[in-house]
């Protein structure tokens, strides 16, 4: 039996324990749930770069974690008329790609799909106290935040990570909080209620964790903050997704794209 969209869609679905929000971004943006699959690729964003690279790679099944129209409702009416966007949709409909938006899904799956190809991306599985909705918390060796900061550098292969706090605070308990769940909201609680010596997050308002760290260490607190982006962040999960594609049609090609990071330090 030839494998459909549809049938790839209802694998993805078949994890999910948690409610979907009535309101879900997830949805098949362009395509066919009945057109026969040649070839799945997955990333975080549905780039310019990683739309060239589906297509030179004869997938015609793109599922991507975030929005094609760089807005999370996915509404584009604003952008009617811009060249910018215009452009990406002539290359999607003269390819015949098909884009899948996973957003909701994969942060609903029995363990958060995208923090635990972040933590195993890192080699910390076996440091997990505890897994939530929307953070994990790990009990590492206590290692500086200096070290553990190179290491999420060596790991992610990131030229930066943004930090918070004394580079030399020793860290043991961890909380992790990818994508833009780093805001006061998730990240704060983390420090106070769960003890975190250490928050790793994706991105936040700067003006709500950050701040709080920075008062934190003004009181003598030994508290920090490690901010990886959220592209860094969530990248992790959607290349474990591949692997477990691969895994259940292995016939079929299936990559994950990534694309270069988004910011330079000048």
């Amino acid at each position: 039996m030839k494998l459909t969209i549809r049938k790839v869609l209802k694998r993805l679905q078949e994890p999910i324990t948690a409610e979907m929000p009535d309101s879900t971004v997830d949805k098949l943006i362009t395509g066919e749930p009945d057109t026969i699959v040649t070839g799945i690729a997955t990333a975080f964003m549905p780039s310019q770069s990683v739309i060239e690279q589906a297509i030179a790679m004869g997938a015609n099944l793109l599922i991507a974690h975030e929005g094609l129209d760089y807005s999370h409702a996915g509404s584009a009416a604003d952008l009617a008329a811009d060249s910018v966007y215009l452009a990406k949709r002539r290359l999607i409909e003269q390819s015949g790609l098909a884009i899948y938006r996973f957003h909701d899904g994969i942060h609903r799956y029995r363990i958060d799909g995208i923090t635990l190809g972040l933590i195993r991306t890192l080699g910390w599985e076996a440091y997990v106290s505890e897994h939530r909705a929307a953070a994990s918390l790990l009990t590492l060796p206590r290692w500086t935040v200096r070290n553990i900061a190179k290491h999420l550098k060596q790991r992610l292969h990131v030229p930066f990570v943004r930090v918070v706090g004394d580079l030399d605070t020793l860290c043991e308990c961890v909380g992790i909080a990818v994508g833009y769940r780093g805001g006061g909201a998730t990240a704060i609680p983390l420090f106070g209620a769960d003890g975190a010596d250490l928050v790793i997050a994706g991105e936040g308002p700067e003006w709500e964790t950050p701040e709080y760290v920075r008062d934190a260490v003004r009181q003598g607190k030994h508290q920090a903050l490690i901010l990886l982006g959220h592209a860094a962040s969530e990248e992790p999960g959607m290349a474990e997704l591949a692997l477990t594609l691969q895994a259940c049609w292995p016939g079929v090609p299936v990559r994950f794209l990534k694309d270069a990071p988004l910011f330079q330090w000048v």
